[in-house]
């Protein structure tokens, strides 16, 4: 009687292996929450007809390799999601698959504006603020940073004053806006030495109003109508980054001059120096003008601007306070510090209005 051959026990071993796959693959198995949900989705959206092409016409081969590829990029997203949570939670506040903005999904900067803006800017999603976003839920989330937002516009001879004068006092501007509202000294409530600098000294009312307001500040001398200053010992700012919209102009003055017209918005997002972590906004809108007079014809001083014109609007900062420093407001408040504005309700974020006709305290619609 001969014995059966003997199976090597390196092959039964594999042969169990490879018979439970194929059991355990051939099971019906209970789709996740999360993958029913995303599968009801898809037949609403198929049934109305709002899938793409693919899903709806050609071979069944091709809607399932669809189905595939879709799946694929879903598991991609939710493991993106998961690593950008473990790494910086404060990227992605509230539903881990709805509340957070990637950086795929961040709006691309605006291009540069070259014309008065006639509308104000469109609404977006209502974000909350955090130290590691802290322009979530502003329009100015897609404005320049900093100072690559002051563009000068290429110089031209105007009116008898040469191509160099007009590039003279453009970047003369220029300087006078960064280090007025973007100098990190400025925004500390330093002395504006650098942008004072600027301002031709024959000029005795404008500077003596500056420089009164930056040492006794009241109403009829307050330096915020010049410089964005904020208290230290207040709140600070969040980042270095200020970001801001606008455009300057040039045309030939009427003192044998350039005339330089600039109008900006800028948006400084702070924090409180007691140690909580609650992220605000204070939005200031700056129109300037100013000129460069020849000095062969006008008692000025060479290479000093001459200021025409400087207004000034500020959302949300304290009213009627004139200690020469922004006063942001926080929601978490938990007493008004001066009486409710009497004004009316503006968006600070918009362009389109004129500075001038902005008179009384009001409320602001957003900051």
């Amino acid at each position: 009687m001969s014995e059966d051959p003997k199976i090597p026990d390196d092959v039964w071993e594999q042969f169990a292996r490879d018979t439970e796959r194929d059991i355990r693959d051939s099971a019906p198995k209970e789709p996740s929450a999360r993958a029913r949900e995303v599968a009801e989705r898809l037949r609403r959206q198929e049934a109305r007809g709002e899938l793409p092409g693919g899903w709806r016409t050609g071979p069944a081969r091709q809607r399932k390799k669809s189905r595939r590829g879709l799946w694929g990029v879903l598991g991609v997203a939710v493991a993106v999601a998961v690593a950008v949570v473990a790494v910086k939670p404060s990227l992605v506040p509230g539903d881990l698959f709805g509340g957070g903005t990637s950086a795929e999904s961040a709006p691309s900067p605006l291009p540069e504006e070259t014309a008065a803006p006639t509308t104000a800017p469109g609404a977006v999603d209502p974000e909350i603020p955090t130290l590691d976003d802290p322009f979530a839920g502003s329009p100015a989330k897609q404005w320049a940073d900093g100072e690559a937002g002051i563009v000068v516009p290429k110089a031209k001879a105007v009116a008898g004053q040469s191509a160099a004068k007009v590039d003279q006092a453009l970047k003369l501007t220029k300087k006078l806006l960064v280090e007025s509202n973007l100098a990190p000294a400025t925004l500390r409530g330093e002395r504006p030495t650098a942008a004072l600098a600027l301002l031709d000294p024959k000029q005795d009312d404008v500077l003596k109003r500056l420089k009164t307001g930056l040492t006794k500040p009241d109403k009829d001398h307050d330096p915020l109508s010049m410089f964005s200053r904020f208290d230290p010992a207040e709140v600070r700012p969040v980042g270095d980054v200020v970001k801001l919209r606008g455009r300057m102009t040039f045309k030939a003055g009427e003192h044998a001059s350039v005339a330089v017209h600039a109008d900006y918005t800028f948006v400084y997002p702070v924090v409180r120096t007691d140690g909580t972590t609650e992220v605000t906004r204070t939005i200031v809108r700056r129109v300037l003008d100013v000129e460069l007079p020849d000095p062969a014809k006008y008692q000025v001083t060479p290479g000093k601007l001459t200021i025409l014109r400087y207004d000034e609007s500020a959302g949300n900062t304290s009213c009627d306070v004139y200690d020469g420093f922004l006063h942001p407001e926080f929601r978490t408040t938990a007493e008004p510090t001066e009486p409710s504005p009497t004004g009316p309700t503006r968006d600070p974020y918009d362009r389109s209005e004129d500075i001038g006709r902005i008179k009384d305290c009001g409320t602001v619609s957003r900051v």
